[in-house]
């Protein structure tokens, strides 16, 4: 990288993280990887945890190397998933590592909430957020519930791409894309909502101060320049959470698209200036997220590639040994069609077997059953697709803009089968790429940050320019209309 200005990404997700360097000269940007390390769930007295230090120390060893190489860092921006939180006492400690989303404390507590403290339909009007019993509301309400001595002891609650922000400045922020994921925030006030917090026994004062993407939380502190070398660098709130971050640099053209974040879970929206929160857009369970420059996104999760990786993992050891364009390229050689699951399915959830789920759901369903690993896989992609197609479709209907254009964006563009399919079942034409989409998110929101670019539509402009996406037109639309029709009867 020849140009003075780098940025520094911080890029968390559930099982690894990884720092990473950027630059944008001449229209373009770069990317280079520093370190990449493990994110590892712990398992202790019933409950699962965040190292929270394991993650400080692994960004400390990425500022460090970056340091040797005697680079000026511009700023710094931190993103990670979504709905966690770490508590902070009064003397300005941690008071023990955050509960991991996927901790059992939560699995009944959705639904006692729902329950008997605020109904399902009141919680979704206020927030438009889809349900999941993880998210962060639930949390704390089961933490509540078991008077977890960190949450009534708690003077600050911090989501954690800003717990790590506060432990590298010291300054308490509440970043709006990632309080959009607790299902306590107000997508139209933009602010947490006061009647949501009182039902848990909390008032706004135990969060930060509520911050948009491109704000400058603080600067490095005097322990950290000396742990790394490095000077008072900005910390910058780039979209804190990683599908903000991801969306935020798909590099479309107009505001006539949707995206698809493809990977282990799939996410399918649009962009919005505001929520769509109604009677409709409740029953089928869409979220709205914050984005970036005050944008909604709004989307649903479907599930992806956690089936054909759930499997791959049960096939023998000479199929483990197929590369993955091999394995892929021997599911085409198969019928299509032949048999359809609802990716969305309950039984898919997290079955003993993911292979005897697939069966039994096409056994259910009065269908061919999928043995050999090519028949299954090509079940996997063809019912993706379809899924796809139907959650489109509801796009289009709430879109206030005709949707010309999908953008695949993630691990998943690579995928040149499922990339197809999914053209010739939504009929939308695709544009596959970028794969890094998070971290250049990231960097670009903190290039914004440093006036390098003007605003959304310029960071997406050059990230066009920068890469080489792959376009996919739909084919075959007689035989994916009459598949589809076969999917709506099977899954309804």
């Amino acid at each position: 990288m020849e140009n003075n200005k780098y940025f520094f990404a911080v890029d968390l997700g559930a099982t690894s993280g990884r720092t990473i360097i950027g630059s944008i000269a001449d229209g373009r940007f770069s990317l280079e990887e520093v370190t990449r390390f493990p994110n590892n769930l712990i398992e202790q007295g019933g409950h699962y945890y965040w190292d929270i230090y394991a993650l400080y120390f692994e960004i400390i060893r990425g500022l460090k190397e970056v340091a040797s190489r005697g680079l000026e860092i511009t700023s710094i921006g931190i993103d990670t998933w979504g709905v966690d939180f770490v508590f902070i006492g009064d003397d300005g400690a941690i008071l023990r590592n955050p509960r991991a989303y996927r901790d059992p404390v939560t699995f009944d507590a959705m639904d006692d909430y729902l329950k008997h403290v605020i109904s399902k339909k009141e919680v979704y009007d206020v927030t438009g957020i889809q349900f999941m019993n993880f998210n962060s509301i639930f949390q704390l309400y089961a933490m509540k519930r078991e008077q977890n001595t960190a949450f009534m002891q708690a003077k600050k609650i911090l989501f954690v791409p800003d717990a790590l922000s506060w432990m590298l400045t010291g300054n308490e922020v509440c970043e709006y894309t990632i309080a959009s994921t607790s299902q306590l925030l107000d997508p139209r006030t933009k602010q947490l909502d006061e009647r949501l917090l009182a039902s848990l026994g909390l008032s706004r004062s135990k969060f930060g101060k509520m911050v948009n993407p491109g704000t400058v939380i603080g600067v490095l502190t005097d322990e950290v320049q000396r742990l790394t070398g490095l000077g008072a660098v900005p910390v910058i709130a780039v979209a804190g959470h990683d599908t903000g971050s991801a969306v935020a640099a798909v590099p479309a053209k107009d505001e006539q698209f949707a995206y698809l974040s493809s990977g282990t879970w799939s996410l399918m929206g649009i962009e919005t200036p505001d929520a769509i929160i109604s009677d409709l857009s409740y029953e089928r369970n869409f979220t709205n997220e914050g984005g970036i420059e005050g944008t909604t996104r709004f989307l649903k999760n479907i599930c992806g590639m956690w089936l054909y990786e759930r499997c791959r993992l049960e096939w023998p050891e000479e199929v483990k040994k197929l590369s993955h364009p091999e394995l892929q390229g021997s599911a085409m050689e198969v019928a299509p069609f032949r048999s359809i699951i609802n990716p969305d399915d309950q039984m898919f959830a997290a079955p003993s077997s993911m292979i005897g789920a697939i069966q039994k759901y096409c056994r259910n369903t009065n269908q061919p059953v999928p043995e050999t690993p090519a028949e299954i896989c090509r079940c996997i992609f063809d019912s993706l697709a379809l899924r796809y197609r139907q959650v489109f479709t509801w796009l289009q209907e709430f879109a206030p803009f005709k949707l010309q254009t999908l953008h695949i964006i993630g691990g998943g563009s690579l995928n040149k089968y499922l990339n197809q399919f999914t053209a010739n079942s939504t009929g939308a034409t695709v544009l596959a790429g970028p794969q890094e989409c998070t971290a250049i998110g990231n960097i670009m929101m903190q290039a914004k940050a440093a006036g390098l670019v003007s605003d959304i539509w310029e960071m997406r402009a050059i990230i066009a320019a920068s890469t080489e996406m792959v376009k996919y037109e739909p084919q075959d639309k007689a035989a994916w209309d009459e598949a589809y029709h076969k999917y709506l009867e099977i899954t309804k």
